[in-house]
């Protein structure tokens, strides 16, 4: 007797299809069914269901805490009837409030391929410049324009099983010739080491940070334990991460400092990862860009800061960086950022709509009948 059925049980393909296996006799003709996984194949899911539920299954991954966090992405299969994800969408943005992307079917979908590549990244450089948890937290919070929990703090309350699992997935279901980034997708050893202790984040009570009376302390990779928390950036990043857009990233990229040159290395690395994946992970760059902003709390996403900072002089920087082997792939920017309408255009975002570089034009909004309301 239900309209919509969510399938959120553990990230385990087996336990699903099972489920699945269970559940679709009994589903009602016009229901809905979806799964809120963080990034397992929704075609792949939609196989274990009978034929006639197939048009109606979806993809529909709420981010967590749900309660919260405004970004639901919406996959569809070769199956799926156009329809579902529009009365999905109007249900869930006009009943729910939450913000709607459409994402392709690719492992771990938008947010989490752009977020979870990110994060993984900025461990690496934490290592190349020898900074603490802390510090990197007070860089990546508010004073970067993203949640004010940072990199570290966020992983502990999305809890750092969960965080393993979507790594897995990449892992798992990517590969070099699929993504040139992969050499970067090994599981941290930090994060080894604390789910060995079973310091899970928020939910254990202990993670990246543990909270001890009214102390509040950091993991420590050398020693395995916790020392005291609480240090801050330099203050002279924190002046010019308040600089308009090119004159902080032209500052960052010619920082002397570790936190400066450690500034630089994530956003360059986040240009160059949603560039290079843009084509098969998005419809547009304005989705990429409206996950990362609805997902992770960040107050623009990669393509809406890189084009404000200078389309070409930014692309330009990245490009160098390739060439001179600082990034974390040799893959080069593909050519529409430096050819054709972008380059015209002075970015992926115009009047006329954003960026598609599967289509290789710009597209506008999509429009259903609740966005107006």
């Amino acid at each position: 007797d239900c309209d919509l059925i969510i399938e959120a049980i553990a990230e385990r393909m087996d336990w699903k299809l099972d489920l699945y296996h269970k559940i679709g006799p009994f589903v009602a003709p016009h229901a809905i069914v979806a799964s809120n996984t963080s990034g397992l194949s929704i075609t792949k899911l939609s196989e274990a269901l009978p034929e006639s539920v197939k048009p109606r299954f979806c993809g529909i991954h709420f981010f967590n805490p749900p309660r919260y966090m405004v970004l639901v992405e919406l996959i569809n299969t070769p199956t799926t009837d156009p329809h579902i994800l529009d009365d999905l969408e109007t249900f869930v943005t006009s009943g729910l409030g939450k913000g709607v992307v459409r994402a392709h079917d690719t492992p771990n979908f938008i947010a989490n391929r752009i977020g979870i590549a990110g994060l993984l990244a900025t461990l690496k450089e934490v290592d190349n410049f020898g900074l603490s948890f802390d510090v990197v937290d007070d860089l990546t919070g508010k004073k970067l324009g993203r949640a004010s929990s940072g990199t570290f703090r966020t992983a502990d309350v999305v809890g750092l099983d969960t965080l393993a699992h979507v790594i897995e997935t990449l892992q798992n279901n990517l590969n070099a010739q699929t993504d040139p980034f992969y050499a970067s997708f090994g599981m941290p050893e930090v994060l080894k080491t604390l789910l060995a202790l079973g310091n899970l984040g928020q939910k254990t009570g202990a993670g990246f940070y543990r909270k001890v009376g009214r102390d509040v302390l950091r993991f420590e990779l050398d020693s395995k334990d916790y020392v005291p928390a609480g240090a801050k950036a330099d203050e002279v990043y924190a002046r010019m991460l308040k600089k308009p857009a090119g004159e902080r990233l032209k500052l960052l990229r010619g920082s002397e400092g570790a936190q400066g040159k450690f500034l630089w290395a994530i956003l360059r690395n986040s240009f160059h990862y949603a560039a290079v994946h843009l084509a098969a992970i998005a419809e547009t760059a304005r989705d990429v860009d409206q996950a990362m902003r609805w997902g992770f709390g960040m107050k623009q996403g990669p393509f809406e800061l890189w084009q404000e900072a200078g389309w070409a002089q930014v692309a330009k920087w990245v490009q160098e960086d390739i060439d001179a082997g600082k990034a974390l792939s040799t893959v080069p920017l593909p050519r529409w950022v430096f050819e054709g309408a972008v380059a015209k255009a002075g970015g992926v975002h115009t009047p006329e709509g954003s960026w598609s570089a599967s289509q290789n034009k710009f597209v506008p909004q999509r429009k259903l009948p609740v966005h107006d309301r």
